[in-house]
């Protein structure tokens, strides 16, 4: 909960100076800055732009490979559970994940064929729900554990090492888990792109 906070805090800070930096001299009436790298080319310049590209670009990178990566675990969850339902739990059910990883690649492609994709009104109000609904469906995963328990079993510090848990284990899963939470505030990248989108007056960082 400490790091989740402290991600948290971290990208509403940061996300703030970002939304000022919308606009060039003026917050109201100053040059539009439209992207991330027209921001950076307006107000530093120079061979930092060059350099801020190809950190967003490999930042790109990572993030689309981070959700391919997602992609192909929710779909083997989903494989295995009915795996497991089918065989009574007698079944390892030992499955790849390189399948689902083209599977999703392919249907990637195929959508990022689609002329102004960007530009769909209901596709942010679609990728919202969806944000909220795997949202609701983890808490009430976790209030429903509880409750058929009756005990919080995690802490501060995560699971105990043991003879389940090795201290190695636990240190992988805890550098797991702080690149997971990081990975759901890859918003930022695009955040000047979305405060485009708003119009004004009031000034855009001060709706943001």
């Amino acid at each position: 909960p400490a790091v989740m906070f402290l991600f948290s805090f971290v990208s509403f800070y940061t996300s703030s100076l970002l939304s000022e930096c919308y606009r060039t001299s003026d917050l109201v009436s100053g040059k539009r800055n439209y992207t991330y790298m027209d921001a950076v080319r307006s107000i530093l310049g120079g061979a930092k732009v060059k350099a801020c590209g190809f950190i967003q670009y490999l930042n790109l990178f990572g993030i689309a490979v981070g959700y391919t990566i997602a992609a192909s675990i929710s779909m083997m969850a989903i494989k295995r559970s009915n795996c497991f339902h089918e065989s009574g739990g007698e079944n390892p059910c030992h499955m790849s994940s390189t399948p689902y990883m083209i599977m999703f690649g392919i249907t990637e492609i195929l959508l990022s064929q689609i002329p102004d994709f960007d530009q769909i009104w209901w596709l942010s109000i679609v990728a919202a729900v969806m944000s909220f609904t795997y949202s609701s469906i983890g808490l009430a995963l976790g209030i429903a554990q509880v409750a058929a328990t009756g005990t919080l079993k995690g802490s501060l510090t995560g699971i105990s090492i043991g003879a389940k848990v090795t201290q190695t284990q636990k240190l992988w899963r805890s550098f797991q888990a702080l690149g997971d939470i990081a990975f759901a505030y890859s918003f930022s990248v695009i955040l000047i792109e979305i405060q485009d989108t708003i119009k004004s007056p009031p000034s855009e960082s001060k709706t943001m």
